[in-house]
């Protein structure tokens, strides 16, 4: 019996177990597929949307690859909820959920079955921290293949990402676009497979994945129809097996310093605001003591240096071209940003991996911006505390909209009613838009708020109106923005006793979000405080709005 076979053997070959030993072989499994490692192939794949649609192929591919090298790859399936096609509709309460059923899932596949190792296959924002989630609950050698990044699209010569049919909609309420380009630039935006393609919360997750070594190199920068991308998936077995005959577990392989070098690479890249959540998540799923003041600190020691859109210019695909995460990551390595000495999943270290790598082209003008040169001096991920966020809230500032926001507050208790103000063009220069009821809690789900930040870009008052929520934010979102206010308005947070025309400051600078409501007049407004009634859920909503932690927790719903 193999050493690696510490787990399977007890459902394949225990004398003791022979129903479990009777059902494998009628999968059609030989004595000698009995006798080798079993490898769960967890695929996040559906049909409806791009990010994911291509993964149950890859699943296949895997499953080969584990087969040439002496394993028994099978391919189950987890979930997956589209951020893009449930946003802005009550779908996208499920989104933030999902995460944690991939995680139940994995682990209850490999749990439940006995395997002795995991490869999963991971496309859409959630799908990559749920991946992980699993994974580390499960603690046996596992790697996570990102089903990789889109192409960008094109339109009348413009290039295009899934942003700019959100942005197009904005557009069109100001009579900007017409319904031929309108429909031109949807039809174009999104070319074919893959996640969207800007340094948005997938690409984000899949680069602070890879930077924390549960991906194998170049897997966060590999496009999704690239010949990259194939071999990846054909390399996976190898070194699945590999893991196996070293014993190399996740929890061996995330340590706070694999921690630092995620949230490091994350805040130099701009990335998605979403990142706080799941990384919060991941280190308190690995039991690693990371939170917000950790986040904050690295945060500000770490300038931003990719220039991507939402707010910038590329896209992940740029980077590909000019060598991928693993040439950005030797650039930092090289100019001591990165713990080298911190393991993978091929077996060796970062810098290891990193050594005959030629570090990315940093220069102004480029996708990388060098050190001396920033985008900006700090992180653009501003932690914020305040009268109105007392435990906390996150703010992507990228330094284009200002580091500071004065203005009269205009409330909804809900995401339609805001769209709908936008819509009639009710919101005006210098309002600060304020969302709430769309916590974790009292979402229930934390839905994104791309709909209204696009309808403000798309309108032209990026620069002139702020908007804050304790919902959260796609890593598509750019602007004054601030989510994550916690407490939520659910759980009585001041953010739930802000009235129309209270005055709401936001500063970047001093990392202070408040507003010019004294707390006699907050006490007083409790007092006649109606909570959101959420007696209608039931199902998987109910049991997430009683589970789930705070945003400023990750969200999670395993408090252990």
């Amino acid at each position: 019996m193999s050493n690696s076979k510490k787990h399977s053997w007890e459902v394949s070959d225990n004398q003791e177990n022979p129903a479990s030993m009777a059902m494998l072989y009628a999968t059609g499994l030989s004595d000698e597929k009995m006798k080798q490692p079993f490898v769960g192939v967890a695929s996040c794949g559906y049909e409806s949307n791009p990010c994911n649609m291509h993964l149950n192929d890859f699943a296949r591919a895997i499953k080969a690859s584990t087969v040439e090298a002496n394993l028994t790859g099978m391919v189950f399936n987890t979930i997956g909820i589209s951020d893009g096609i449930s946003m802005g509709t009550a779908g996208m309460r499920y989104s933030l959920p999902s995460r944690e059923i991939i995680a139940d899932s994995i682990e209850s596949f490999i749990l439940g079955h006995a395997f002795d190792g995991v490869i999963a296959v991971a496309g859409c924002d959630k799908n990559m921290p749920g991946a992980v989630m699993g994974m580390l609950r499960v603690n046996r050698p596992s790697i996570m293949v990102y089903g990789g990044t889109i192409r960008s699209g094109k339109y009348k010569g413009e290039k295009l990402n899934i942003v700019s049919a959100f942005e197009a909609y904005g557009k069109r309420i100001k009579n900007e676009i017409n319904d031929e380009d309108y429909m031109g630039v949807i039809k174009n935006a999104c070319p074919g497979a893959g996640a969207c393609g800007g340094m948005y919360t997938a690409n984000t997750m899949s680069s602070a994945i890879e930077a924390m070594g549960l991906s194998l190199p170049y897997s966060a920068s590999n496009p999704a129809t690239s010949p990259e991308k194939a071999a990846e998936c054909e390399a996976a077995g190898t070194f699945i097996a590999n893991l196996l005959a070293m014993d190399l577990k996740p929890k061996d392989i995330l340590t706070r310093k694999s921690m630092e070098n995620a949230v490091r690479v994350v805040v130099a890249l701009a990335g998605s605001t979403n990142a706080v959540l799941h990384l919060l998540a991941i280190a308190r799923t690995a039991g690693i003591d990371f939170g917000l003041e950790d986040l904050k600190q690295i945060n500000a020691t770490t300038p931003v240096l990719g220039d991507f859109k939402p707010s910038g210019k590329y896209l992940m695909e740029d980077l590909h071209e000019q060598g991928g995460l693993p040439a950005f990551m030797k650039y930092m390595l090289d100019n001591g940003m990165l713990h080298g000495d911190c393991m993978t999943v091929t077996g060796k270290t970062v810098a290891e991996n990193l050594a005959n790598v030629t570090p990315v082209k940093a220069e102004r003008g480029n996708v990388i911006h060098p050190l001396e040169d920033p985008i900006k001096a700090t992180g653009h991920l501003c932690v914020l505390q305040g009268n109105l966020a007392p435990e906390g809230s996150v703010a992507k500032i990228s330094g284009k909209e200002g580091i500071s926001f004065t203005g009269p507050a205009k409330v909804f208790n809900s995401e339609q009613e805001a769209n709908d103000a936008m819509k009639n063009q009710e919101i005006q220069k210098g309002d600060v838009v304020v969302i709430r009821y769309v916590g974790p809690k009292g979402g229930p789900g934390m839905p994104e708020m791309l709909k209204p930040t696009s309808i403000i870009i798309g309108s032209g008052m990026g620069a002139d109106v702020a908007l804050i929520t304790d919902g959260r934010f796609s890593g598509g979102t750019h602007g004054f923005v601030v989510g994550h206010v916690t407490p939520e308005a659910y759980l009585g947070g001041p953010i739930g006793l802000l009235q129309n025309g209270d005055v709401v400051t936001i500063n970047a600078e001093t990392l202070e979000i408040s507003c010019n409501v004294s707390e006699e007049t907050f006490a007083e407004r409790k007092k006649t405080w109606v909570n959101k009634d959420l007696s209608h859920l039931n199902g998987t909503l109910k049991k997430y709005s009683q589970l789930v932690s705070t945003a400023s927790e990750g969200c999670v719903t395993d408090k252990s």
